[in-house]
């Protein structure tokens, strides 16, 4: 549709340019814009990274890598073309490449971006955190999806096409405009959601159905959850440890009494790693504070028992304390054929944590 200025007397008509025309370049005009501007495009998303393109055997780089408030993230491809080209095969390459990134992963590239943009690169993680509202990372939840927004001056039928198909079939794909006018001296750009259109119905439906199947899709992961517990529970009993008589469950985590009320024994699963903790609640943090301190006053002895560094949590923010070691070998995500040996680790560390706190935890007194 033609753009208009309506004045006292008429609808007076903007002249459409081009791209092109204006010489306006993609990387260097639109991407560094919408970097800082990305409002533009009518979401509210926040801008992870720029020209991402970190995996092998690729020199493909991502435009723009943001997220959304649901943590999903969302890859921005852009186009001064009046076709969009090819774009929606290249975003669905990319989108594909990024899903399984986690949060840490995220913080560490927008560290490197904000670096890029001359601000502290130390920020990222609270600047994520902030965002999406959450008070600490929570891998289990972020980057639930991929969604995938496609920019261009105009787009042509192959290409809307393809995205309406792709919709249909439960990818999260949209098309936004960019049209240029020029008006004297004046550029002025129609920003318009071609696909789908904001108030359509079958837009909402779309939604719902989206919904359905991302339930179908948590069911899934909390099954793949629970026969991983059930093996691990079946290891400690052979291991007779405190976490053989443990029902699994399909939460992502699974715990155990160390013996004081308050202090329990738990392993947790993630999507890339294991994690083997102590996690300290009496329902007051200024005592769970005060048993942190005395037991992270004996670090060398614990450390040097345990056989390794451990990860000393005091969470001041936080009513809970924590001391945990990471398995590195792999989580939930990785191929069952490997869970075996996850779960061996994971067993073993916590033998050797319970062993190394058990003096300093006697001393409590408790």
């Amino acid at each position: 549709m033609p753009l208009y200025e309506m004045t006292s007397d008429a609808f007076r008509p903007i002249t459409p340019t081009s791209f092109t025309e204006q010489k306006v370049r993609e990387r260097a005009d639109l991407q560094r814009l919408l970097r800082v501007q990305i409002d533009v495009l009518g979401d509210d998303l926040y801008v992870l990274s720029e020209e991402f393109g970190d995996w092998e055997d690729s020199r493909r780089r991502i435009d723009l890598l943001a997220i959304d408030q649901e943590a999903n993230l969302v890859v921005i491809e852009l186009k001064r073309t009046n076709d969009g080209g090819h774009m929606e095969l290249q975003a669905v390459r990319y989108a594909s490449m990024v899903s399984a990134m986690t949060f840490e992963r995220a913080a560490q590239i927008h560290g490197a971006f904000l670096t890029q943009m001359g601000e502290p690169s130390e920020d990222a993680k609270d600047r994520i955190l902030s965002f999406l509202n959450w008070e600490e990372p929570d891998e289990e939840n972020f980057a639930p999806d991929v969604r995938i927004i496609l920019v261009s001056e105009d787009f042509g039928k192959e290409l809307t096409t393809a995205v309406l198909w792709l919709r249909d079939r439960d990818i999260d794909i949209r098309c936004v405009r960019l049209r240029p006018y020029q008006d004297g001296e004046t550029r002025l750009v129609d920003v318009q959601q071609i696909i789908p259109l904001p108030e359509a119905h079958d837009y909402q439906v779309q939604l719902r159905e989206k919904e359905q199947v991302g339930r179908k899709k948590r069911a899934e992961r909390y099954d793949v959850r629970l026969k991983f517990w059930t093996g691990l529970v079946a290891l400690a009993r052979t291991r007779q440890t405190r976490h053989a008589n443990i029902k699994p469950g399909s939460h992502n985590w699974l715990g155990a009494s160390s013996g004081i009320r308050g202090l329990g024994l738990q392993y947790s699963l993630v999507q890339e790693c294991g994690i083997v903790e102590l996690y300290i609640d009496r329902g007051e943090a200024e005592e769970n504070k005060r048993i942190f301190d005395k037991l992270h006053a004996r670090q060398e002895e614990i450390e040097k028992t345990f056989g390794g560094t451990l990860s000393w949590e005091r969470l001041d923010t936080k009513r809970a304390c924590r001391i945990k070691h990471v398995i590195e070998r792999g989580g939930y995500r990785s191929p069952e054929q490997d869970w075996p040996a996850i779960q061996t680790e994971m067993v073993e560390t916590m033998i050797r944590l319970e062993t190394a706190l058990q003096p300093a935890l006697d001393s409590l007194g408790m």
